[in-house]
């Protein structure tokens, strides 16, 4: 169907309402300077900010690339879409009526707009109904948890919304189907009902509600809008917290709990309080913190966190999880989406952990807001977090636990872009890891920047990558993940090798991810510290072998991540062909390992070679001139002419013998690798040939 002609009314009234400021604000984030906004430009490879958003022109432009243009020319460079389905949008999001020069089209644009209102409204009575239970002998006891557990007064309880869902199976359902007279189809939609199996879409009696004998939060957007809801378990069922499903009205990427009530606090305040979970926020509004926001059951994503900035000036975040794993764990996931943003210095990240592991909730009721604020303005930079994180319960009088600390805090220090800073952080990280002594602390400080030199390197080196390469990095990548998953006895040698080649950090988002919630789910059952041993190889980890690691990553991805685990399905199972390909882990490990690693090196060696051929190189009679130019009584005793021009020659051009050895020792390696691939290479197909199985090549070791 060709795109509807949109009535130039309608074009207008989007233009007016769609401030320029907010449609870039919530794809970048933008930090006032002066009367415009300045930041890091989409459309290329933006080092330092470059577009200038100009809320008096409603106009942004970028000096380096040189694009420029409206909202609406915005959405349609940085969507990939029409100017019509930008237009139409953008109506949807500000709610403005859409007039179309043909009757038909206008009414199916109507029809649309029309079924979001209809959830809405499905949501806002749903909600309704909740407060409503609150208040009867069936929701006592729920009553009783919020004002005596939780202690909150009426007002917000009014606030905020409060209700209970009874524990019957269609109360909900009842009420709004048969006395508001709304279709089953729609309350499905609306995510509070649930079809029972087997039963057809036009049989009312075939739902039951999906929160039952549970506290009922609901969640707003910005506008107010009820989009979904939150059940808390009264009597330990599990899950403990319940949300709404995604709904065409519900993102959890895109909303926070409490935005439209924090939003004022934050711009007044200039800054915002992330925490965990929805009693949080709510305990600390009713403490008079009101700019306090917690993200929907997911890691906080870049979407909420642009969000968020739009809303201070100052683009300051203090994030407040809980200090248990999974808290530390969704801190460093938070980190992660604005680390570049916080290196840049376009937003000021803060993390606080309160003291005996508490949460906000427990830590007001014994300590009062007035603490909690102070303990907000002592907050320590996101970095210093980090560096506490990594020496919490080292020993290091201990050597393994040494060098892994230094490690991990060369890795840290590497991102960091500005030399004056760098050098702050590696004195103080020096003095703790020399437990004060002094003489060792300066040692310590020049092994950790010239470490941090070669991190540095590793993290440009996609500028030396040539095309083709990321294809063949992906596939080695996924053939080491995919030899994890499905070969369990060899789960401990894989992860000494990987750790062994230094290859434990895979370069593609979503392997990442998956050998991140691979090793969240080994830590739950052997432990941290027994998975990092396996990691040193000092133990064999037989256990690993135990875990059903691709059932437990397809459920858990399934609930938090279904569009991640669209794209590793290949892995979690595999083809029969790929499964063939597993039979030899040893030298599928070997190949594809030794694949990754000749990368690597491919890229330091034109690296080498290129800082190789920048390099000015001085002649041996331009030694020769500067020898007889010196002073004969100068001259070292006991050395001949030719010995001198030797040692001169070496001198001056000390930096490009020196590019010129590490680039030769580089090849060598790279040989050495070479053999390596090929031995897994000719044996496999050897042992394919003797099978008779002659599996395709491209299932072999690249």
């Amino acid at each position: 169907m060709s795109a509807p002609r949109l009535h130039p009314r309608t074009i207008e009234a989007v233009k007016e309402r769609a401030d320029i400021v907010d449609v870039v604000g919530e794809h970048v984030v933008l930090k006032k300077k002066g009367r415009e906004f300045v930041g890091i430009c989409p459309f290329h490879d933006d080092k330092s900010p470059s577009m200038t958003v100009s809320p008096a022109k409603q106009f942004y432009y970028c000096f380096s690339c040189g694009a420029g243009g409206n909202s609406i020319k915005f959405l349609m460079e940085l969507q990939r879409q029409s100017f019509s389905d930008v237009v139409l949008e953008l109506a949807r999001k500000y709610q403005l009526p859409v007039e179309t020069l043909e009757g038909p089209q206008q009414e199916r644009l109507r029809q649309q707009l029309s079924r979001r209102d209809q959830l809405h409204k499905a949501l806002a009575l749903a909600a309704g109904w909740f407060r409503a239970q609150l208040r009867t002998p069936e929701g006592a006891a729920a009553l009783a948890y919020l004002r005596e557990q939780r202690g909150l007064s009426e007002t917000t309880l009014e606030s905020f919304g409060l209700g209970y869902a009874p524990e019957r199976w269609d109360g909900l359902f009842s009420h709004l189907h048969q006395l508001e007279g709304l279709a089953p189809e729609l309350l499905e939609a609306a995510g509070l009902v649930v079809p029972r199996k087997g039963s057809s879409a036009t049989d009312s009696r075939g739902y039951y509600d999906r929160f039952r004998h549970r506290v009922m939060v609901p969640i707003t957007d910005r506008q107010g809008r009820i989009i979904g809801f939150g059940g808390r378990s009264l009597d330990g069922a599990e899950p403990k917290y319940l949300n709404s499903p995604e709904t065409e009205v519900f993102e959890k990427g895109k909303h926070l709990f409490g935005l439209d009530k924090a939003v004022n606090a934050i711009r007044k305040d200039d800054r915002a309080v992330v925490v965990e979970g929805y009693f949080d926020v709510i305990a600390l509004h009713a403490a008079g913190i009101t700019n306090a926001v917690a993200a929907l059951g997911t890691a906080l994503s870049s979407q909420q966190i642009t969000q968020l900035c739009r809303c201070c000036d100052g683009k300051r975040l203090i994030l407040n999880f809980d200090t248990d794993r999974a808290g530390v764990r969704a801190a460093q996931r938070a980190i992660g989406e604005v680390e570049q943003l916080a290196l840049q210095g376009q937003l000021e990240l803060r993390v606080l952990q309160l003291p005996a592991g508490k949460d906000p909730d427990e830590f007001l009721k014994e300590h009062g807001a007035g603490d909690y604020r102070a303990l907000l303005d002592q907050a320590p930079v996101w970095l210093d977090w980090q560096i506490d994180q990594v020496l919490e319960g080292r020993d290091l009088a201990r050597s393994d636990q040494f060098q892994q600390s230094v490690s991990e805090l060369v890795v840290l220090l590497g991102k960091l872009p500005a030399s004056a800073v760098r050098s702050r952080y590696l004195q103080q990280v020096a003095e703790r890891l020399s437990g004060g002594q002094a003489r060792l602390a300066l040692q310590l400080e020049d092994d950790l920047r010239q470490q941090v030199k070669g991190q540095r390197w590793h993290g440009r080196s996609q500028r030396w990558e040539q095309p083709g390469e990321s294809g063949l990095r992906e596939r080695a990548e996924a053939e080491l993940l995919r030899l994890y998953l499905h070969c369990p006895s060899h789960r401990g040698g894989i992860r000494a090798e990987l750790r062994r080649r230094e290859l434990d950090d895979f370069a593609l988002a979503h392997h990442r991810q998956l050998w991140a919630a691979i090793s969240a789910l080994e830590e739950d059952n052997l432990g941290e510290g027994r998975l990092e041993a396996v990691n040193r190889g000092t133990d064999p980890g037989g256990d690993l072998a135990e875990l059903d690691l691709p059932r437990l990553l397809s459920d858990q991805l399934l609930m938090d991540q279904p569009d991640l685990l669209g794209r590793l399905t290949p892995l979690l199972e595999p083809s029969d062909v790929q499964r063939l390909s597993l039979q030899n882990p040893q030298l599928q490990l070997r190949g594809a390992t030794a694949a990754l690693e000749r990368q690597r090196s491919l890229k330091r060696c034109r690296h080498l070679l290129n800082a190789w051929g920048t390099q000015r190189l001085e002649t041996l009679e331009r030694c020769i001139a500067r020898l007889l130019e010196e002073d004969s009584a100068t001259a070292p005793a006991g050395l001949d002419m030719e010995t001198r021009i030797d040692a001169m020659f070496a001198e001056l051009n000390s930096d490009a013998l020196r590019f010129q050895e590490l680039y030769y020792n580089e090849r060598q390696h790279i040989s050495h690798l070479d053999d390596q691939r090929r031995a897994g290479y000719e044996d496999v197909l050897r042992q394919r040939q003797d099978a008779g199985t002659a599996a395709p090549l491209d299932s072999l070791p690249a």
